[in-house]
Parts: C-alpha cells; structure tokens; sequence
C-alpha cells in the first residue's frame, strides 16, 4: 500500500487545511516592497487573486468559513472601525520601536508612486480594499479565531464548539492577533471583540463579517482622506 503524498497529508490534517494558506498568504504578504516599491502594490494584487484561490480551495474542507450577517457583526464591525481610527493618536504603535528614520519608511500611497489621480493608482486602490474585505477576513479568521483559539485549548481542536469560552485562549489569541499589526492596541481590541462574536454565535461567520466591514470602512477612509499610515 502506498504511502499518502504530502498533498494528500495536507487535505487530511484539519490543521494542514487551516494552516497552510494563511502562511502561503503571508508569505506573499513579507515579499511586498522588498523588490522596489512597485512590488508592493503589485503583490498585493497577486496575493488577493492567490487568496481568491486559496479560499475557493478551503471553502468545501472548512465547514465553518462560512459568512454570516446578524445585526451584531454590523455593530462589532463599525465599533472596531471607530476604535482603529479614534483610538489611533493616543498610543505608540509597534513602527515606533523599531528605530530607522521615519521619514523614510515607506508609506502605501499609491498616487504618490503612480502619479496622483491616475488609473494605475486607482486600480491599487480599488485592488486593496476589495482584498482587506474579501480576502483577508475569511483567512484571518479561520486561522486565529477557529484554529488558535481551539488549538490553545487543546490540540484536537476540531473538536472544540466555537463557542466555548476559555480565558487563556481568548486573551492569547486576541493578543496574538493585536501584536501582529502595527496598531497593536487596537488589534488587541479587534481580536478580543471578534472572538467575542464567535463565542456569542457559536459559529465564525459573524466574525468574518464584522472583519470585513471595519476593514472596508478602513479602505474607504483611508482612500477618502488620503490616511495612508493605516495601510
């Protein structure tokens, strides 16, 4: 009998299937601006079509990626909108420890690359919200408030409900999530308010749409009122 291939191991293993395409996803995300600035915007486009991709492949192996509207995910999702915005001059972010001249790091404008008002820098702009909004969400919640928040309770966390409470994993993950943004404070509070979501619900939907609606509203002010340092 022949051994199953490292693909086959993958389709098997819950882990594998929540895993892999968030790292493959952040993978692409660590190449961005690292080839010239240009590289930043066009791998963002790549890895929105790739997470299109990965998400199609997930959708019939994760049963719980699914979205769900309630009047809660619209009110989550607007609350973590005004605390990422309102909350964002009274706390020192994580690009402030990290030493370097700042007025040299690079800023997400496209406009200032490609020419203000131009096609070419709309399109990244259009191309960027439509990611944080379809894209993102569905595999940041499947990684953290699905499969870390269980895993912290116990390994064979596909037998966990989502909607166990469990303190360790509920502050760890939240804090996980937080750390991994520059806005860590208000990341922290996002994580802590989605995974309230799925505790709430039992289910993940909510908080995949609550995450697109902060994330959309995010685009749109940042587009509108050229916010560029929340990109």
């Amino acid at each position: 009998m022949s051994q199953p291939s490292l693909y086959q191991k993958l389709v098997n293993s819950p882990m594998g299937v929540r895993m892999a395409p968030f790292i493959l996803f952040l993978i692409l995300t660590s190449g961005q601006g690292q080839f010239g600035d240009s590289s930043a915007f066009w791998l963002y486009l790549i890895k929105s079509v790739v997470g299109i991709g990965l998400i199609a492949w997930m959708w019939p192996r994760v049963k719980e990626m699914r979205w769900h509207f309630s009047w809660e995910a619209i009110a989550v999702g607007i609350l973590v909108y005004v605390l990422w915005v309102g909350l964002d001059p009274y706390f020192p972010h994580l690009s402030d420890f990290g030493g370097g001249d700042k007025e040299d790091a690079f800023v997400w404008n496209p406009h200032a690359l490609f020419g203000q008002g131009t096609a070419l820098a709309w399109l990244f702009i259009v191309v960027r919200i439509l990611g944080m909004t379809v894209v993102v969400p569905p595999l940041e919640e499947v990684f953290y408030r699905s499969t870390i928040y269980r895993y912290i309770v116990q390994p064979h966390f596909d037998k966990i409900p989502l909607g166990q409470m469990h303190w360790g994993a509920f502050l760890g993950t939240s804090a996980l999530f937080g750390l991994a943004h520059n806005e860590w404070l208000s990341g922290i509070l996002c994580g802590l308010l989605y995974q309230c979501l799925v505790i709430r619900k039992n289910r993940l939907g909510d908080a995949i749409t609550a995450h697109a609606i902060t994330n959309f509203l995010l685009g749109i002010h940042v587009a509108t009122r050229g916010a560029w340092q929340f990109w």
